[in-house]
C-alpha cells in the first residue's frame, strides 16, 4: 500500500524543521492489513505555533495541538485536510468524554500511551527522512509499497493484529474512564475487522457498561451506524448484548427478551428480532435497523386470546417507539422517516388469489415506490429470523412481478393527464386547496383503474367535483383510502397477525 507523496511531504518538512513526525493511529492499522485508509494523521513534537510557521496556509483553532493543513489541488482548490497534531498526554476525564488537563509532550510514547487499542497505537516514518537520534526500542524495519518504513509499536500492535484481538492500551479500565465510547468502539472494530475482544478488555468492558450513558445521543449514533453498516451486524448486536452495553443503547429492543410468540415463531421476540437483522439481504444499514427493531412493541402489545398470542397494532405502536429511539439518538429526519415508514407498513397483507393491480397500486403510494424493495427485504428477514426455511415465497416473488407491471402506471398526482393549472382555466377558479382535493379525488380513482387517467375523462369528472365543497371534497379521499385500509388491515388480522 503506498502513502501518498503529500504525507510524505509533510513528515519531511517538519524533520527538515528540526522537529520529529509520524504517521500515527488508524491509518498505520489499516497500512498493516493492506487497506488504503481513509484518513491520515500525523504527530509531531512541533508545537502548534511552531507549526504554523513551517506550514502558513494552516490553521490551529482548538485546545488540543491539532493544526489541520489543507491539501489542494492544481486550481489551488481544497481537496482533504490533514490533521496534525502534537504529542500530547491527557489527565483526569470527570465527565467520562474529555480529558479535564491536555499536555503537551516532547516524546512519541507519551502520546501513543493515551490511545484506545493496540492496534490504533502504532506509528511509522520512512527511513529515507529518518534524520534524528531516536530513543524508543520497540522498533522494526517494515516494507509498504517497497519502501522502507520504521515501525514504532509499544504494546504489540501488530502481534494482535495478526491475532485478530482487540485489546486496549495498558489497563482497559482506565482506557474506558477516559472515554465511554471506548467500549462501543471496541465492538465496532471488532464487526468491521472481524476481530475478536480478548477477555480482559471484555471484563473491562462489561464492569464499566454503565459509562455510555454518560456519552452524547449523536456519537452513539455514529457508532451504531457503523456496526450495523459492517459485515457482521448481527454479531455486533449480540456483543453489544453480552457485554451489557445494549441496555443502555437499546433498551426497548432488550425488553423482548424471553418474550414467548405464536405459532408462527419458535424464536422469543429478542431472538426473532436479532435474527431477522443477521437474515436481512440488504446492506443498507436503515434497513438492517428496521428488521432489528420491526417487533420492538410485541412486548407490550401482547395478548392472549383463545389460547394464542396476538399482537395486534404492534406494527402501529412499533413505528411510534421507534420514531422515538431514533428522535432520542438524533437520527436525520430522512433516515428517521425511512426506518419508521419500513416498520409501519411492514405487514403488509399480499395474497396472490385476491391481489389486484389496483391493490399494488395502493401499496407503492402507500410506502414509496423507492421503499418496496427494502420492504420486501424486511419481510424476507422477518420471514428467515422467525425460522421459516423459505426466504423469499411464491407470494413475494408474485408481488415483484406484480410491482414491475404496474410500475408505469399513475400513482402520484404529477402521473394524472391534468394539473392544478388545468383545473384552474377548466373551473375558472382561483387557485386555492381545493385544487389539491379534486387532485387527490382524481387520483384515488385512477389507481383503481388506471383506463380513468384520460385528459377527456378528468375534465368531466372535475367539473362534477367542483359542485362538492372542500370539506366533502377531502371526505370523499379519505372515504375511499380508509375504507381500503380497513379491508386490508381485516385480512391481516384474518390470515396472523404476528
Amino acid at each position: 500500500m503506498k502513502i501518498p507523496d503529500y504525507i510524505k511531504n509533510i513528515i519531511e518538512k517538519l524533520e527538515n524543521a528540526g522537529f520529529e513526525a509520524f504517521i500515527v493511529g488508524g491509518c498505520v492499522r489499516d497500512l498493516l492489513l493492506d487497506k488504503l485508509p481513509k484518513d491520515w494523521d500525523i504527530t509531531t513534537n512541533t508545537l502548534p505555533e511552531q507549526m504554523l510557521t513551517v506550514f502558513p496556509d494552516a490553521k490551529y483553532e482548538n485546545i488540543f495541538g491539532t493544526v489541520l493543513f489543507p491539501i489542494k489541488n492544481d486550481k489551488g482548490e481544497t481537496e482533504q485536510i490533514i490533521e496534525i497534531t502534537t504529542y500530547r498526554s491527557e489527565q483526569g476525564y470527570s465527565d467520562r468524554r474529555h480529558p479535564d488537563e491536555i499536555k503537551f509532550e516532547k516524546k512519541l510514547d507519551k502520546d501513543l500511551e493515551r490511545r484506545d487499542f493496540t492496534i490504533n497505537a502504532m506509528a511509522i516514518k520512512q527511513f529515507s527522512i529518518f534524520n534524528f537520534q531516536f530513543s524508543i526500542k520497540e522498533t522494526k524495519e517494515i516494507y509498504l509499497d517497497n519502501e522502507k518504513y520504521l515501525l514504532i509499536d509499544l504494546f504489540g500492535g501488530e502481534k494482535d493484529i495478526e491475532k485478530k484481538i482487540i485489546r486496549a492500551v495498558g489497563e482497559p479500565i482506565d482506557r474506558f474512564k477516559e472515554d465511554a465510547l471506548r467500549m462501543m468502539r471496541a465492538v465496532r472494530f471488532a464487526c468491521q475487522l472481524n476481530f475478536t475482544i480478548e477477555p480482559k478488555t471484555q471484563r473491562a468492558i462489561i464492569k464499566m457498561a454503565g459509562g455510555i450513558k454518560y456519552i452524547s445521543n449523536e456519537r452513539i449514533r455514529d457508532e451504531l451506524i457503523k456496526i450495523l453498516s459492517s459485515n457482521k451486524a448481527y454479531e455486533g448486536i449480540i456483543m453489544l448484548h453480552e457485554l451489557k452495553l445494549l441496555q443502555y443503547i437499546l433498551p426497548e429492543l432488550e425488553r423482548g427478551i424471553g418474550v414467548d410468540q405464536n405459532r408462527h415463531h419458535i424464536y422469543t421476540v429478542f431472538q426473532h428480532s436479532v435474527l431477522s437483522l443477521k437474515h436481512t439481504p440488504s446492506q443498507d444499514w436503515r434497513v438492517r435497523l428496521a428488521s432489528l427493531l420491526h417487533d420492538v412493541a410485541k412486548p407490550q402489545t401482547k395478548k392472549l386470546i383463545n389460547n394464542e398470542y396476538t399482537f395486534y397494532n404492534h406494527d402501529i405502536v412499533g413505528a411510534k417507539m421507534v420514531k422515538k429511539i431514533m428522535q432520542r439518538l438524533k437520527f436525520s429526519n430522512n433516515d428517521l422517516e425511512k426506518v419508521v415508514g419500513l416498520i409501519k407498513n411492514h405487514m403488509f397483507y399480499y395474497n396472490v388469489g385476491e391481489v389486484t393491480e389496483a391493490s399494488v397500486r395502493r401499496l407503492i403510494v402507500k410506502t414509496g415506490e423507492e421503499n418496496l424493495k427494502d420492504l420486501i427485504d424486511l419481510r424476507v428477514a422477518d420471514r428467515l429470523g422467525s425460522g421459516v426455511p423459505k426466504a423469499k415465497p411464491y407470494k413475494l416473488r408474485h408481488l415483484e412481478y406484480m410491482m414491475e407491471k404496474v410500475r408505469h402506471d399513475p400513482i402520484s398526482v404529477k402521473m394524472l393527464k391534468i394539473n392544478g393549472d388545468d383545473l384552474i382555466v377548466l373551473l375558472k377558479i382561483s387557485p386555492s386547496p381545493k385544487i389539491g382535493a379534486i387532485l387527490d379525488v382524481l387520483l384515488s380513482e385512477v389507481i383503481e383503474d388506471p383506463k380513468l387517467n384520460d385528459k377527456s375523462f378528468l375534465n368531466n369528472r372535475s367539473l362534477e367535483l367542483n359542485k362538492l365543497d372542500l370539506n366533502q371534497l377531502r371526505q370523499q379521499a379519505k372515504e375511499k383510502i380508509e375504507k381500503k385500509k380497513i379491508d386490508d388491515d381485516q385480512e391481516i388480522k384474518n390470515e396472523f397477525y404476528v
